[in-house]
């Protein structure tokens, strides 16, 4: 989400947790980023917390915020995993409290009221050492005193993220030792190889402190314009969501291109392919965009989810906000194109489309929540937001696909991962550009079993590049924590 919210989740197989010699961790992490409480819980963390602000540009007063959760296994030997949302101008607050992090959110059951926190039982953090991290500065908790520098690209967020990292490293080099991956979500598509190159070219540069980075995992991500714009059609036909007939008549139309039609025939087929999907929930198509009270009823009273899955989609908005689809930030059918990337409030919306943020946005606006993860309050850095407009954001690194390659030949395991019912960034543009690499398949495509039943599909390539497709409700319920531990 803020990125792609069929809520795809991370996996992290038993090849990539190495042992380490050291059987206890002894923490030299900075005291004064020690939280010692949140507002809304009352238990106990099962393991430290630390967040605070890591200055990346002291002439501009350029500050990322990161929120690091130690892991509840064996933090000395568990990898340090960084989670990136997507966007651009997403804050990877999404992540944190709707997706993996280590607290389900309550409704405190009015607009305003303080959010009630309850432990995750599939949190990440059971089996890793978890960093979110804002970013670029400008977005959720992260600013500068240089407002210049809300005018920001691809190319400049792997900097500043790559100087996070080793000032970051510099605060806990407890954990400098540990395996290190780098994950991320629908536009992190982009900011997951672009950082990726960075630290791996440290690396080689002999920067220090060294980052023991062994790979990335990147889930339904923004990867290359021609493959993500040309792979709704298939997306959608392949899923029912529109007739044999449309389909068959777009592809002779469009010749099988369909991210820029080159003819007007092309573009009104492609008209009605937006018609036939304009009222989906664009990141799960199985889940309703909701509308009314009835609906959410009828779901909260039936739903095995977690209960901060619940009302993902809810909005009170009604139904034509949704005269156009979009994907994080861009509209359907318009897939990232190098240049400057509009933000949601230009495409004329005011939050993401069937995504509710009112649980994270009340916690997140909380003064007391504030001063007790240690952000700024709300009177100098301004309300916190789900996805910005206050950035000028340029997609400049051009197709990540080259990045993927380089990576991957040097050694760098990657798992390419998607949720089958997203069609933010659909799978089958995913499984295209991954082939397109031409390496050899070691793994021929099989089905991926937990439990005795099909959790997903799942194909190895050389270079220890894995694809890797995951199904629904494995996905919502018990992908993240289950399916980690399967694979050791």
């Amino acid at each position: 989400m803020a990125a792609s919210t069929s809520l795809p989740f991370l996996l992290i197989f038993s090849s990539m947790l190495l042992f380490l010699s050291s059987a206890f961790l002894i923490l030299a992490a900075p005291e004064s980023a020690l939280i010692t409480h949140l507002p809304g819980f009352n238990g106990t963390f099962p393991s430290k917390h630390y967040s605070g602000y890591v200055t990346v540009d002291e002439s501009h007063g350029r500050n990322l915020f990161y929120y690091f959760v130690v892991s509840e296994g064996n933090p000395s030997e568990d990898p340090v995993v960084l989670w990136l949302n997507g966007g651009p101008g997403c804050s990877s607050f999404d992540g944190f409290i709707y997706e993996h992090g280590p607290f389900n959110f309550q409704s405190g059951g009015s607009t305003g009221s303080m959010p009630q926190l309850h432990l995750n039982p599939y949190s990440w953090s059971k089996v890793s050492n978890i960093l979110y991290l804002d970013s670029p500065a400008g977005v959720g908790m992260s600013y500068s005193n240089d407002k210049s520098d809300y005018t920001t690209g691809d190319l400049k967020t792997a900097s500043d993220s790559h100087k996070f990292l080793l000032k970051w490293y510099e605060l806990y080099p407890e954990f400098q030792q540990n395996p290190f991956y780098i994950s991320g979500e629908s536009y992190a598509g982009v900011y997951v190889p672009t950082l990726a190159s960075e630290v791996a070219k440290g690396i080689e540069d002999g920067l220090k402190p060294t980052i023991n980075f062994k790979g990335y995992m990147v889930g339904n991500g923004v990867t290359d314009t021609v493959f993500d714009g040309d792979a709704l059609v298939p997306f959608a036909h392949g899923m029912g969501l529109i007739s044999n007939d449309l389909f068959q008549e777009a592809n002779a139309a469009c010749h099988g291109s369909y991210w820029n039609p080159a003819n007007e025939s092309c573009q009104t087929m492609l008209n009605r392919v937006d018609w036939e999907l304009r009222n989906l929930n664009i990141y799960d198509i199985l889940e309703p965009c909701y509308h009314t009270l009835e609906i959410r009823e009828v779901l909260s009273g039936n739903s095995r989810l977690p209960s901060s899955f619940r009302r993902l989609g809810e909005t009170n908005r009604p139904l034509p906000v949704r005269k156009r689809m979009f994907g994080r930030s861009w509209p359907l059918r318009a897939p990232v194109q190098d240049g400057y990337v509009p933000t949601w409030p230009e495409l004329g919306s005011s939050s993401v489309p069937c995504m509710n943020d009112e649980v994270a946005t009340s916690w997140l606006n909380n003064e007391e929540v504030r001063s007790a993860i240690h952000a700024q309050p709300a009177s100098l850095l301004g309300q916190w937001e789900l996805c910005t407009g206050n950035i000028y954001f340029s997609h400049d690194a051009g197709s990540m696909i080259k990045y993927h390659k380089n990576l991957t030949e040097q050694g760098y395991r990657a798992l390419i991962f998607s949720g089958d019912h997203d069609m933010c960034v659909p799978f089958t543009g995913s499984e295209a550009w991954t082939r397109s690499l031409g390496y050899q398949i070691v793994d021929e495509w099989r089905p991926w079993y937990f439990h005795e039943q099909v959790a997903g599909y799942i194909q190895g390539y050389e270079h220890n590049l894995t694809f890797l497709t995951i199904k629904k409700e494995t996905m919502l319920i018990n992908f993240c924590c289950k399916l980690m531990h399967s694979f050791k």
